[in-house]
């Protein structure tokens, strides 16, 4: 008689694990491993961060671009490039919180993993893929993620075995269903690498106007493909990408002096403040003298 894998069960003890060690910064005591629990379904903008992300309780609608993602109990997404998406949970409460699990994805793990495979294991990487992936999780993998987070309740077990577990859910995300995206992560030569090398000179340097031809020989492709390939994995344009840059830098900045708008658009890179609340109110759904009133009394909320 073949046993049957009944899903509930590991995202039961799952919801458990993530609900008990849960920190308000999301860190663990194992390496790479965050834990997220949240009760708020407020609209927030951040970067994705390359990483492996896992929903045990609750639901997470990401847009990036002009693609939207939703992901729930049992799913997992990829981010294979530290894009900026917009995001909120859905129908959360403090007494049912979203619960999740992230996995920081390493180059060179992925690398180091793939060199060990026989060759033509992997098919040959054509167009990157989008930057973005969700999926359902595989039995097999989420059986691995519950036995890495019981380890946080076994400190003479965790450190040697949880490189282990890690291990094997890098391994089921470089074989699973969005295999592609994960693995050209690793790949030096890939055109993701090259699309990586671009997001991170244009984070560095968003402040700053640029043509899309020099960026792309910056990185070592042509205009045509470095463009293609942009577009298809961010979502965006180049410059569309560093608008979105600029923009959520503007709205870290206004949590922490809301009463500077213009100056802040001065610094990320606006020379009209015009255009400044126009974009920002396109992406963020309110100008930023409504999230500065916000934020200032946020702040004075929380000095009382």
């Amino acid at each position: 008689m073949v046993a049957v894998f009944n899903r509930s069960m590991p995202l039961d003890e799952l919801r458990t694990l993530l609900a008990r060690h849960a920190r308000p910064d999301g860190t663990t005591a194992i390496e790479n491993v965050r834990i997220g629990r949240e009760e708020s379904d407020e609209h927030h903008a951040s970067m994705s961060g390359t990483v492996m992300a896992l929903i045990a309780q609750g639901a997470k609608r990401l847009a990036l671009g002009d693609r939207v993602y939703e992901y729930g109990p049992g799913q997992y997404l990829v981010a294979s490039v530290d894009v900026p998406v917009t995001g909120r949970f859905l129908a959360v409460t403090p007494e049912q919180p979203a619960l999740g699990l992230g996995l920081l994805l390493h180059p060179s793990d992925v690398a180091e993993m793939m060199l060990q495979t026989a060759p033509g294991t992997f098919p040959p990487h054509g167009t990157a893929p989008a930057a973005i992936a969700v999926s359902d999780a595989s039995d097999e993998f989420l059986d691995a993620v519950v036995r890495l987070v019981r380890l946080l309740d076994r400190p003479r077990d965790r450190d040697m075995l949880a490189p282990l577990v890690k291990r094997e859910i890098l391994w089921r995300l470089i074989t699973g269903e969005q295999g592609a995206t994960v693995r050209q992560i690793g790949l030096a030569d890939s055109k993701l690498s090259h699309i990586a090398r671009a997001v991170h000179w244009i984070r560095e340097n968003y402040r700053t106007p640029f043509r899309v031809d020099d960026v792309a020989e910056l990185v070592g492709m042509s205009a045509s493909s470095f463009y293609r390939n942009f577009q298809a994995v961010t979502r965006m344009s180049p410059i569309q990408f560093q608008k979105n840059i600029r923009l959520h830098q503007a709205r870290l900045l206004l949590t922490e002096h809301p009463k500077d708008i213009a100056y802040i658009g001065y610094r990320v890179g606006y020379d009209s403040p015009s255009q400044f609340s126009r974009e920002y109110r396109r992406l963020f759904g309110a100008p930023p003298s409504q999230d500065a009133v916000r934020f200032a009394m946020g702040a004075a909320g929380g000095a009382g």
